[in-house]
């Protein structure tokens, strides 16, 4: 048995408690919280910390078999130059892959992460979240504007959802994004996500998604082109919104990833879609677009938040908090919980893994973390804040 108390705890039940008490299991169970009122009577055993303790860190969006690639891509080179150099420059050393997706699993459970959406291409890494310390959800991403070839693709990724299902690693197959799927594709894949407990799809990352969806032109047009990856008719969807209400199943969780150049219209359109979550990646966005995503107007617009990291490829550390910094640092009038609530409980919820994690309360696991270096008086991170795993 464990006690920890610290100035505040972020519980995700209500405001934030000060000096209370945390009595846990010694494998990290929560048994109960006291509310002291502020008043902590000294007790045998009891850790008090000068910070602040919140739930473990939910990352909603990461790609570990890409951990090979960090600092092998330009920055700034905007999505369509990112996509270029990934395709001619992802490495096909199984062992490379794997040592360096080893490596950031371990970094993102230093980084106080205690559950992760990850996407897959292969089954190189399932073996890794296996044996991990943090809770994964494999997101099985199929990708393919070329109709022709829609069959073969679904294949390819039904392949590694039956090597997950064998290791009994929870799963979805999922799309990558509406500018990289010919509508057959998608329609090949709605048939096979109908149960899907959670699906994620790569969203208004560029402002040329929104071209080459409504008339098949801009810097995606011209890259299919030159590539050669367009062999017969092209066929997409309409818009992002007839993607998201018409040709994404229905089922579960949908989780909309970047959103970095979202616009008001769209917003309020596919809000009709239920169980709708907006994922930010911010330090990725920087990277790829030297771009922000309009935390405004999605909060003003009353969406559900939640925060991912993406990969080493576009960014420099697989790290919740910095995320949580660099939002702060643009973002100033958010307080540390509610940034805190979208980088925990909302992930939470977004995966279906509420019922674990999320929240500081009895009968829950959700690992404990201690931010310390904050401002403590107007509750708002600083550039120097870190996180210290307590549990």
């Amino acid at each position: 048995m464990k006690r920890f108390s610290a100035q505040y705890i972020i519980t995700n039940s209500g405001p934030p408690l000060k000096r209370a008490m945390i009595t846990t299991e010694d494998d990290g169970t929560i048994l109960s919280i006291e509310d002291t009122g502020g008043d902590l009577e000294e007790k045998h055993s009891v850790e008090f910390y000068n910070g602040i303790i919140i739930p473990g860190f939910v990352n909603c969006h990461c790609h570990l078999e890409l951990s090979h690639m960090k600092g092998s891509i330009a920055q700034g080179s905007c999505l369509g130059g990112f996509v270029k150099q990934v395709r001619n420059t992802r490495d096909n050393n199984s062992e490379s892959i794997i040592a360096s997706a080893c490596s950031a699993d371990n970094e993102m459970y230093s980084e106080g992460i205690v559950l992760c959406a990850d996407i897959c291409n292969t089954s190189l890494s399932f073996n890794i979240k296996k044996e991990s310390r943090i809770c994964y959800i494999n997101l099985l991403e199929v990708f393919g504007i070329d109709a022709e070839k829609a069959s073969r693709r679904m294949d390819e990724i039904i392949k590694v959802a039956e090597t997950a299902e064998d290791m009994n690693l929870p799963f979805s197959i999922v799309p990558h994004s509406v500018y990289s799927m010919s509508l057959s594709l998608l329609r090949l894949l709605r048939e096979k996500s109908d149960n899907n407990k959670v699906t994620s799809i790569h969203f208004m990352e560029t402002y040329g998604e929104k071209a080459f969806l409504e008339n098949h032109s801009g810097p995606f047009m011209t890259s299919y082109k030159l590539s050669g990856l367009i062999t017969s008719g092209l066929e997409t969807v309409k818009s992002h919104v007839d993607a998201v209400l018409n040709e994404i199943t229905l089922s579960g969780n949908l989780i909309l990833v970047h959103n970095t150049f979202a616009d008001r219209e769209t917003i309020k359109k596919i809000k009709e879609r239920k169980n709708l979550f907006w994922c930010l990646c911010p330090n990725s966005n920087i990277y790829i677009e030297n771009e922000m995503p309009p935390l405004d107007l999605l909060i003003e617009e009353d969406c559900e938040i939640v925060i991912g990291t993406d990969s080493l490829a576009s960014n420099n550390k697989l790290s919740i908090l910095e995320e949580l910094k660099t939002l702060q640092l643009n973002f100033p009038a958010e307080s540390i919980e509610e940034l805190v609530r979208w980088a925990t409980i909302n992930g939470a919820k977004a995966l279906g893994e509420e019922g674990r994690f999320g929240k500081i309360e009895s009968g829950k696991k959700p690992g404990l973390l201690l931010l310390q270096n904050v401002d403590l008086n107007n509750m708002k991170l600083l550039p120097g804040s870190f996180v210290t795993r307590l549990i």
